[in-house]
């Protein structure tokens, strides 16, 4: 049935309409729709302005009317209904569409894309796909959050993140407004620490002295020699390897700041005798650890084949998890401080280091005996 238009006034407000909606009421009675319509060239145009639930009145839709027809006038474009619906939806994209232009836009600068493009394709996508920004409220990232309900704080801090980040860049890219409220972010109070039992070390070692694929393993050792972040790993490129001094330059890494740490004996055996594999099977690569083409890598599937035949725990996160351990373990020696771990894991600040201070039994014991000393000497020696 078409839609049928009552003129708003038989005396006033010329061009002036509207029609009643079937299902929204407005003051207890049917919600009303003003449209305007003129004439150019012969071509009759009708244009929406508004419920009367949103503030649109006969004279509002009279003012519209007249300010489009000189418009008009002065050269603008005669734009139908449709056309005007065209171009709002434009300018308010689904959130789908809009990660995908997010994630193409920064396939290859985005630090963690891989990461980044799974959270939203398993957490993200499924409740927002189809949802436009203007439509979402704070009742939405509940829900979000609901859903997520068995995963750890972080793991929903990040998501909400992810959203954050998608409707910021539609804003900025023109494809949506703004989102009309601000998120609230969980604490994220669950900084686990991962480290291997002398068990499960001695099993990984075991498993890795026969492993046929030795590149995995060799990236592993390093890992675990070195306390490198996975992507520092791959990135690692013959002139990042300084031989004659012994240092290792990470460029470009988590803390942004290009920095050097030891290579110690063990590291640097690991190094040449991967070089030495490397020149034989991809030679030429500037990659300690070549992709395929020669290029940069990006992921190594078969070191998860090596930690479930050395039946490490399923939630160890063998990369990261190995450069807690290492931290753990420098810690629990009592020989380092943590200034000195921190130092060596390249943490840009004190506070990420704190953690392992639970480790360090022996130093505090230490510091708390030398602070109770003090303290007895301020007090003339006497208890």
């Amino acid at each position: 049935m078409a839609t049928k238009y009552i003129r708003a006034h038989a005396n006033k407000f010329e061009g002036v309409y509207f029609y009643e909606s079937k299902t929204k009421l407005f003051d207890g009675k049917p919600d009303r729709c003003f449209v305007v319509t003129f004439k150019i060239a012969g071509r009759k145009i009708w244009e929406k302005v508004g419920w009367k639930s949103k503030g649109i009145t006969p004279q509002v839709a009279d003012a519209f009317r007249t300010k489009r027809l000189q418009e008009i006038q002065l050269g603008a474009p005669v734009i139908t209904a449709a056309q005007r619906k065209e171009e709002a939806l434009k300018r308010n994209r689904m959130i789908g569409e809009i990660a995908d232009m997010y994630f193409e836009a920064n396939r290859d600068g985005l630090k963690g894309y891989k990461t980044d493009k799974n959270r939203y394709e398993k957490h993200v996508k499924p409740l927002f796909s189809r949802r436009r920004v203007s439509d979402l409220t704070p009742l939405d990232m509940a829900d979000l959050k609901n859903s997520m309900s068995d995963k750890a704080d972080a793991t929903v801090w990040n998501a909400l993140e992810l959203v954050r980040r998608l409707t910021n860049f539609g804003a900025k890219a023109g494809l949506c407004p703004p989102l009309g409220f601000t998120i609230e972010m969980p604490r994220r109070d669950n900084e686990r620490i991962e480290y291997l039992t002398p068990e499960e070390a001695e099993r990984l070692f075991t498993i890795m002295a026969d492993w046929p694929n030795q590149e995995a393993c060799r990236m592993l050792k390093l890992a675990y020699f070195t306390a490198m972040r996975k992507g520092e790993i791959f990135k690692l490129e013959d002139r990042d390897l300084d031989l004659q001094f012994n240092l290792i330059r990470l460029r470009d890494p988590k803390g942004k700041k290009s920095v050097s740490i030891p290579m110690s004996p063990v590291a640097r055996e690991i190094i040449e005798a991967q070089i030495a594999w490397r020149d034989e099977r991809f030679p030429g690569s500037p990659f300690l650890f070549p992709g395929k083409h020669h290029t940069q890598r990006t992921e190594c599937s078969a070191v998860d084949a090596i930690k479930k035949a050395a039946q490490l725990p399923a939630d160890f996160r063998i990369f990261h998890g190995l450069r807690h351990h290492y931290a753990v373990t420098l810690a629990n020696s009592g020989q380092f401080t943590l200034d000195m771990i921190g130092d060596l894991l390249t943490h840009k600040s004190t506070a990420m280091t704190k953690r392992y201070g639970q480790f360090l039994p022996e130093t505090m014991q230490k510091v708390s005996a030398t602070a109770a000393n003090i303290l007895i000497q301020g007090a003339n020696g006497s208890l």
